[in-house]
């Protein structure tokens, strides 16, 4: 496994400090503010790529690293291990940089990650440069929960009836998933960017509890 393979070239395994967003020119602005420090380095690494011609490409290599990551979970562990020396901060960056392609923005973003103790972050960090991608391609993304898999018929009427709502604006493209949840009991919960439409059986007997215990 990937992460055995870091741990046998660090074995005690399981600086200086600068800030990516020194390193990346701020000519080119991201889609959309990101917010926290995950946020940040997501936001340099995006204008670094974007100054490079490469923010496909960047975002398939960091795309590639969340496989190896939920392939291997002990590669987590280490990434968020707090004891890393120096020596075995290198090992694991020149790992990871074989491992996503050697791609140069991912590899800068890696290198200041375990200057400065936060290898831990990465996960976080593709997710929001994940947002930062779709932002960029006009896509916005509505995440629908169901208590059970939904069938392609009914995907497609709620794709159509958000694609003419006011959560999608004119000239982007609506990305559906469907998330599965069986606590919610039936219903859906949709979420489209920081909006959230709770129609799902469990918060509507939350609501009626809710009401008989205030009437007592």
């Amino acid at each position: 496994m990937f992460a055995a393979r870091i741990a046998r070239s660090t074995p005690r395994v399981l600086g200086g400090t600068r800030t990516y967003a020194a390193a990346a020119t701020q000519s080119v602005k991201p889609p959309v503010q990101l917010f926290g420090v995950d946020g940040t380095y997501a936001s340099a690494l995006y204008t670094a790529s974007a100054k490079s011609s490469s923010i496909d490409a960047t975002d398939k290599a960091l795309q590639t690293l969340k496989a190896l990551i939920t392939k291997d979970t002990r590669l987590s562990q280490i990434l968020a291990s707090p004891t890393l020396n120096p020596h075995e901060k290198s090992v694991i960056v020149t790992e990871v940089q074989k491992a996503t392609g050697n791609d140069k923005n991912v590899t800068g973003l890696l290198q200041v990650l375990a200057e400065n103790n936060r290898l831990g972050l990465i996960e976080a960090i593709i997710d929001q440069y994940a947002t930062l991608i779709k932002a960029h391609k006009g896509e916005i993304e509505a995440i629908i929960t169901s208590a059970q898999p939904l069938d392609a018929k009914t995907v497609s009427r709620l794709e159509a009836a958000i694609t003419k709502s006011q959560y999608v604006g004119q000239g982007q493209k609506l990305k559906i998933s469907n998330k599965i949840n069986p606590e919610i009991l039936g219903g859906l919960v949709v979420e489209i960017g920081d909006r959230t439409i709770d129609l799902s059986i469990s918060s509507k007997m939350t609501k009626l509890n809710k009401l008989l215990t205030d009437a007592l």
